[in-house]
């Protein structure tokens, strides 16, 4: 293993245990994954059976595109997640990291017949970043991964209607940011949802917004000081993730 898949296992590792902090969990299911730097594409994902508490640096696994488990490992792989995630990691270029989730609010407004509203802060940062995916059932068939990368395009914020929230990026920081700001605007939206009619945010404004949003530039960090806190968080409650 050279230094720079430890270190990315380390920081991959890191993600589970963050995720885990804030609640974005499913049991023993969903899926983040980082491509391995190298000549091979290879990347690493969580051992299937695990919870994202017990997710450490040693016990990712290494696949290739085909989901064939790369060195040795006690662990299997989540078929589904092995699907949709290298079908990203194969037709992205820059989709280094894809992250998903099955929160309650993410869920509600992939559901929601209208989406995503434009009405909240958080939702007035994506403009132009969203993109929804039909839902055609558990993601295991491979030959949904054309028309899930048609639906994507180049759009990093992905809505899998009636399922759950997508992000990639070039980095694990840069799909971080993404995915918690579609997170924070769904949850707004879900409260913002008991309270009667919304104020709309015109799309002049989502424009200003969404240029305005420094976080997901690379020139700003893309990320990566908000990342670097939560792991600082992650580090006073348990530091075995980088075992």
């Amino acid at each position: 293993m050279t230094d720079t898949e430890r270190a990315l296992r380390i920081r991959l590792a890191a993600a589970y245990r963050v995720f885990a902090m804030l609640g974005w969990v499913e049991l023993i299911y969903n899926h983040i994954t980082v491509r391995v730097p190298g000549p091979d594409t290879h990347f690493l994902i969580n051992p299937f059976g695990l919870h994202y508490s017990e997710v450490t640096a040693s016990n990712l696994v290494k696949i290739d595109l085909d989901g064939r488990v790369i060195g040795d490992s006690k662990w299997g792989v989540n078929p589904a997640g092995f699907t949709v995630h290298s079908t990203l990691h194969r037709g992205i270029a820059d989709a280094h990291c894809v992250m998903h989730t099955h929160t309650t609010a993410g869920c509600a407004v992939a559901g929601s017949r209208a989406g995503l509203s434009w009405d909240n802060f958080y939702s007035a940062q994506l403009h132009d970043r969203v993109a929804y995916h039909d839902f055609e059932g558990i993601t295991v068939h491979a030959a949904e991964g054309p028309r899930l990368l048609r639906s994507i395009g180049s759009k990093p914020a992905v809505i899998l209607r009636n399922h759950g929230l997508l992000a990639w990026g070039r980095t694990i920081e840069l799909a971080f940011v993404t995915l918690w700001t579609l997170q924070r605007a769904c949850e707004i939206q879900l409260a913002g949802a008991a309270l009667g009619p919304t104020i709309p945010v015109s799309e002049a404004i989502q424009r200003k917004a969404s240029a305005d949003a420094l976080q997901f530039h690379p020139d700003h960090g893309g990320g990566k000081d908000v990342f670097d806190a939560l792991v600082r968080l992650v580090d006073r409650i348990d530091t075995s993730y980088r075992d």
